[in-house]
C-alpha cells in the first residue's frame, strides 16, 4: 500500500463535498460498520462533469471515495459503470486485507447515483404521464 498517497488523500480530502444541482445521486450505507457513502453525480452527454462525495466512514472510507472521484470524472456513464475494485485498489497499491471491502462499498454507491440518473432520464409512461394529470 501507498501510504504517503493513502496519508495525502485523507489529510485533502479531494473530492470530499455536498454537490448544489447534482444530476444524481447515490448512496451506500455498510451494515457492517455503519459508513454511510454518498455521490453526487454531473452529468452531461452521458459524461460525469464533476463528483463529488460524503462519508461518515474512516481514513480508508475517504481515500478510497476520493480514489473513485479521481478515476470516474471525465468518463462517460458506461466507462465508469466498468470501474472496478482493482481498479481502485491500484490506485493505493493495494488494501490491508481487513479493508478491501471499501472499493466495493464506494462503488456500490456510485452505481446508485447512475442507477438514479437512468431512472429520471427514461421517458416516462403513458400511465405514469397520466398519473401526474390526477
Amino acid at each position: 500500500m501507498d501510504f504517503p498517497k493513502f496519508q495525502q488523500l485523507v489529510t485533502n480530502r479531494y473530492g470530499f463535498a455536498t454537490m448544489e444541482n447534482p444530476t444524481a445521486t447515490g448512496e451506500y450505507f455498510s451494515d457492517s460498520c455503519g459508513d454511510m457513502y454518498t455521490f453526487y453525480l454531473k452529468i452531461a452527454d452521458e459524461k460525469i462533469e464533476d463528483i463529488s462525495y460524503f462519508t461518515t466512514g474512516c481514513g480508508f472510507g475517504v481515500a478510497t471515495c476520493a480514489i473513485l472521484t479521481e478515476i470516474a470524472k471525465g468518463k462517460t456513464i458506461e466507462q465508469a459503470e466498468q470501474i472496478t475494485p482493482a481498479d481502485i485498489e491500484a490506485s493505493l497499491g493495494g488494501f490491508p486485507e481487513r479493508k478491501k471491502d471499501y472499493p466495493m462499498r464506494v462503488l456500490e454507491a456510485l452505481r446508485v447515483a447512475i442507477a438514479n440518473y437512468r431512472k429520471s432520464e427514461r421517458p416516462a409512461s403513458a400511465a405514469e404521464s397520466f398519473a401526474k394529470l390526477s
